[in-house]
């Protein structure tokens, strides 16, 4: 008899930008199905691809800037049986621009911690909440 291992399930990086005790929330526009709720901005890993490297690039393509992934924050979230959200923080790189809706949203908001329930979260990014407010504190 021997043991296999399941699959691991894929990741989805969201990031908790943070910038001067605030972080960026993105409100979606696709699909219809999420579109008027807001989230950490992110995506899937692709194969081969660090967190850290997916977390960077798919800032770079939802709202073009440049930044720099940091740690995990606790906890994640069970999309699906083969999809699990984890939130990690991220910085601004000096020299990038502000922060705009490119793909798949169509506003944005920096939000201190006092503000995060000001606005109607996806309810998958809801367990980092407390963890990202305490961040902001």
């Amino acid at each position: 008899m021997y043991w296999v291992e399941p699959p691991r399930p894929r990741v989805v990086v969201g990031a908790a930008l943070i910038r001067e005790g605030r972080v960026l929330a993105a409100r979606r526009s696709a699909p219809e199905a999420l579109a008027g709720k807001w989230e950490f901005p992110g995506g899937k890993v692709e194969p081969g691809e660090t967190v850290a490297a997916a977390l960077e690039r798919e800032l770079r393509e939802e709202l073009g800037v440049t930044a720099v992934a940091g740690e995990r924050l606790p906890g994640a979230w069970e999309v699906r049986a083969d999809l699990e959200l984890q939130i990690w923080t991220a910085t601004l790189d000096p020299g990038s621009p502000e922060p705009v809706p490119l793909q798949d949203h169509d506003a944005l908001r920096w939000l201190s911690a006092p503000q995060l329930r000001e606005v109607a979260w996806l309810p998958q990014d809801t367990f980092a909440l407390p963890h990202v407010a305490a961040l902001l504190r």
